[in-house]
C-alpha cells in the first residue's frame, strides 16, 4: 500500500521508518535471567503501591511508570517541541492516557499498524533498554547477564528479520569485549540486520576506555566483516552536568514546572563526543567497511563538529589521510529530530546520508511516522525517496567485507 497525500506531498512509496519503539514486556528483563542474578540486574519492587525496576540494586526512576499501563499517547508532546505555541505547562500533554495499545507490545498488531501508517518496514529500539547499561556500568558482568536475556526475550517476542518488516536491535555493550563478540556472533546467526549500543565511553572492569581504544578491536573486527549497521541511539550515557543541574536521566520538575537545564542537552552532547571521537582516532581507516547510523540523537551539533574537524586538519598537518569531514560522511548517517531543520542536515550531509525516523510511538515523537512528510516537502522527489525510504532498506542490508 502508499502513504496517502500528506500537505500536498503524494508519496507513490511506502516509507522506511528508521526510529521505532517498542514498551518493553513485564519479564523482558527477568524471563531468561536467573533470578539469583535479580539484585546484581534487574527486579521488580512495589513502593506506595507503584511498581519500578530495581536496577543494580538501585530504585530506577528513569520513566514514571516502567509497567506502560496506562501510557501517555503517540507524540503526546508534538505540540510542546513544535514550540508550545498555547503555553501549555508540559506536564498538561501527558494527562490523556490510554490502556497500553496491543501494537506497542505485539508483533502482528505491529505489522497492522504498519500496514495502516503507510511503512514498509521499521527499525525498533527499546525503551528502557537503552537506560540501563549506565546504571551497571560499575559491574560489566551484570550487564553481560542483563542484556544476554534481554537480547533472548527480544528475539522470542519481536524476532531481528520478522516479516521481513520489523527489524528489532539488539542491544549490545562493548564493557566485557569477549562477550560483545559472542552477542554478535549470535546475533548474525540469529539475522540481526542491525545492532545498537549507546553513545558513550566503554566501562570495562578496568575502567572507561573510548570504544575505539584497540581492546575493542575483535569487535569492530567482527562488525567489519559482516558489514551490518551499528546504530548509536540515544540513551541514559552518563553525561554530567557537573553540578548545573540533577543529574536524575529523568527531566527535572520543581513544584510541578518543568525547569529548564543545561541537562536537556545532553543527549546531543553524547552524541557529538562519540561521533567526533570515530573520526579523531581514524577508526574508519581500521576498520573501512563500518557504517554507524546515529539515531534520535538530533543534529544541530553538525555544524559546530564540522568546524572542529576542519580546524584540527590545520592544527595536525598530515595526520589525515583524507579531509575528515569527507570520512564523517562516508561512513555515518544521520536521523534528525523531527522539530531539527532537514534542510539544513541535508546540506549538511547529503541526501544520502540523512535517514528519517519518527519515534513512535513515544510521547516526543510524531503522532503518526509520516506526519513528518510535510517537513521536507520542498526537497526534491528524489531526495525525499532516500530518506524515506532508500537509505534506512540500505543501511538495512549487510555488507560483508
Amino acid at each position: 500500500m502508499f502513504a496517502s497525500s500528506l500537505v500536498g506531498v503524494e508519496l507513490t512509496f511506502d516509507a522506511f521508518d528508521a526510529d521505532n519503539h517498542y514498551y518493553e514486556a513485564l519479564d523482558a528483563f527477568t524471563r531468561h535471567l536467573d533470578p539469583r542474578l535479580g539484585p546484581r540486574c534487574v527486579q521488580w519492587a512495589t513502593i506506595n503501591g507503584r511498581q519500578y525496576h530495581v536496577v543494580g540494586g538501585r530504585v530506577s526512576h528513569a520513566v514514571a511508570n516502567p509497567t506502560f499501563d496506562p501510557i501517555a499517547k503517540a507524540g503526546a508532546m508534538h505540540d510542546y517541541f513544535r514550540g508550545n505555541p498555547n503555553g501549555l505547562n508540559p506536564l498538561e500533554f501527558l494527562r490523556d492516557r490510554e490502556p497500553i495499545p496491543a501494537a506497542y507490545r505485539d508483533r502482528d498488531a505491529r505489522l497492522a499498524k504498519l500496514d495502516e501508517q503507510g511503512l514498509e518496514a521499521m527499525w525498533l529500539f527499546p525503551t528502557l533498554g537503552v537506560l540501563y547499561e549506565e546504571l551497571l556500568k560499575h559491574d560489566p558482568e551484570a550487564v553481560n547477564h542483563t542484556f544476554r536475556a534481554f537480547n533472548q526475550w527480544l528475539s522470542e517476542d519481536w524476532g531481528f528479520h520478522y516479516q521481513n518488516r520489523i527489524f528489532a536491535a539488539p542491544y549490545i555493550s562493548l564493557a566485557d569485549v569477549s562477550w560483545a563478540c559472542h552477542e554478535l556472533e549470535w546475533a548474525l546467526a540469529e539475522g540481526a540486520r542491525v545492532i545498537v549500543i549507546r553513545p558513550a565511553a566503554v566501562f570495562t572492569g578496568d575502567g572507561p576506555k573510548p570504544p575505539t581504544h584497540t581492546d575493542f578491536d575483535p569487535f569492530w573486527s567482527l562488525v567489519n566483516e559482516a558489514g551490518i549497521t551499528v546504530v548509536v541511539h540515544a540513551g541514559d550515557s552518563g553525561y554530567s552536568s557537573n553540578g548545573y543541574a540533577d543529574d536524575g536521566f529523568a527531566a527535572n520538575f520543581t513544584g510541578g514546572v518543568w525547569q529548564p537545564s543545561i541537562k536537556a542537552f545532553s543527549i546531543e552532547r553524547a552524541a557529538h563526543d562519540f561521533l567526533i571521537t570515530l573520526v579523531f582516532a581514524k577508526h574508519f581507516d581500521r576498520f573501512p567497511n563500518l557504517r554507524i547510523a546515529s539515531v534520535e540523537n538530533g543534529s544541530t551539533f553538525l555544524r559546530d563538529l564540522f568546524a572542529k574537524l576542519g580546524s584540527q586538519v590545520k592544527k595536525t598537518p598530515g595526520y589525515y589521510r583524507e579531509n575528515p569531514v569527507d570520512t564523517f560522511r562516508r561512513h555515518i548517517w544521520i536521523n534528525p529530530f523531527w522539530e531539527d531543520d532537514p534542510y539544513e542536515v541535508t546540506e549538511l550531509m547529503g541526501a544520502d546520508r540523512v535517514i528519517f525516523g519518527s519515534d513512535w510511538p513515544h510521547i516526543e515523537g510524531m503522532p503518526k511516522p509520516l506526519d513528518y512528510v510535510p517537513e521536507i516537502k520542498e526537497l526534491d522527489a528524489a531526495s525525499q525517496l532516500r530518506i524515506l525510504r532508500d537509505n534506512a532498506r540500505e543501511l538495512n542490508t549487510l555488507r560483508p567485507a
